[in-house]
């Protein structure tokens, strides 16, 4: 089961306010009102190229700085520190590629590969909030965070006299063509240390890679890149959304939904369009079978507020079936089963616990759906449901000026 303890306080903002400035590319800040140690307000940098690949080994070295590491007199090393404390400290800086963390949603391509690290030693998590890569890899050196998630330059880290892996071991390309940052890395104080000799094994074994690459594709950052799709997002929720907020509110305060996913969801399935209708039958804001509109008691599919109560009453059902999921990874096994069937997503799990992976990671089902796409047009439709709600989420949340 995986055990994370969080320390990021934020606070919701208000929702004129967010819809009124998104999708700004050149001026992207995370909104996070995090417990951040340091004052300064971090500014997420997109990169346009990349470096030309390095070829790697199986294993990827650790980066080291150019002088010898220094020891501030006998310090336990940060593995044994961890495992006696049964925690692992991470001292993150907010970010596309990192993590997440606004009005309580909490997740992100860095922090996931995080937890999985975090699951494999067997240890909680304590997330601690930075707003720069220096704040945070000062955090490590003084021995305040056992590493670092950061996107933080080579040179910084030399500086620092710290040891560092990047995410990617080196194929920087599979994160760049996702829109992410093809520098994304764990910081350690000590290249010698266990925690970080583990974590560079982790990273780069061949399997991981793979998965690490599926992960990267389900947090691609790309689907509201180009200004068609900006403008058409922008203008849905500033034109349409206003008649429809207290609805989404009140049918999320009803069903314990954060009413911003509904809207992403929303946005997904109709471009909240209330009277939209597809070939196949579904109808509405949020586009409901009819048998599902019946089980979840509307009378009338093209009726906003009851489309969006249906949708928030069927998106709750899910939630309960996948009550035995971690609650960061359960939104999207929940979004999963609303798009393919509960039942689908089952089977998949039972797939993978009869070959000894764990069932309730959502990177583990995600690669299962990548893997077998081919053979089942559902998988790929799934996939490009929740990633894409992901996407719209984050959007909603995080870009304002």
């Amino acid at each position: 089961m995986q055990r994370i303890t969080y320390r990021v306080k934020v606070s919701a903002q208000g929702a004129k306010r967010r819809i009124s400035y998104l999708l700004r590319p050149s001026k992207q800040r995370l909104n996070t009102k995090s417990n951040i140690v340091s004052s300064v307000t971090p500014i997420s940098t997109r990169f346009s190229r990349t470096k030309k690949l390095a070829q790697v080994s199986s294993i990827a070295l650790l980066s080291l700085p150019a002088q010898s590491l220094t020891t501030m007199g006998v310090q336990m090393p940060a593995y044994d520190r961890v495992m006696s404390e049964d925690t692992l400290t991470i001292a993150a800086v907010p970010g596309d590629s990192t993590y997440f963390a606004t009005d309580g949603f909490q997740h992100g391509f860095g922090f996931d590969l995080v937890r999985t690290y975090a699951d494999e030693l067997g240890v909680d998590i304590n997330l601690k909030a930075y707003a720069n890569e220096e704040a945070a890899l000062k955090a490590v050196r003084l021995g305040a965070a056992d590493m670092a998630l950061t996107t933080a330059s080579t040179q910084l880290k030399n500086t620092m006299n710290l040891a560092s892996v990047n995410v990617s071991c080196g194929y920087d390309a599979s994160l760049t063509k996702n829109g992410l940052h093809p520098k994304v890395s764990w910081t350690f104080s000590s290249p010698s240390d266990p925690l970080s000799k583990k974590a560079s094994y982790f990273l780069c074994d061949s399997i991981k890679l793979q998965n690490t690459q599926k992960l990267a594709a389900f947090y691609n950052q790309n689907l509201l890149k180009d200004a068609y799709s900006q403008d058409h997002f922008k203008k849905t929720l500033t034109e349409k959304l206003p008649d429809y907020q207290s609805s989404f509110e009140e049918q999320a305060r009803n069903y314990n939904h954060d009413w911003e996913l509904l809207v992403a969801m929303g946005y997904q399935e109709s471009h909240l369009d209330a009277n939209a209708v597809s070939p196949t039958g579904v109808r509405g804001l949020m586009m409901l079978t009819n048998n599902t509109a019946k089980a979840m008691g509307v009378s009338d599919r093209v009726d906003p507020y009851q489309s969006i109560g249906g949708g928030a009453r069927y998106l709750e059902q899910m939630k309960e079936d996948f009550a035995d999921v971690p609650k960061t990874d359960r939104i999207w096994f929940a979004l999963a089963g609303y798009n393919m069937g509960p039942n689908a997503v089952k089977s998949i799990q039972r797939k993978l616990r009869d070959q000894g992976i764990d069932d309730k990671s959502w990177a583990n089902v995600y690669a299962y759906l990548a893997d077998n796409r081919a053979s089942n047009s559902r998988y790929g439709q799934a996939m490009h449901y929740v990633s894409n709600i992901r996407s719209y989420l984050e959007t909603i949340k995080t870009q304002t000026v």
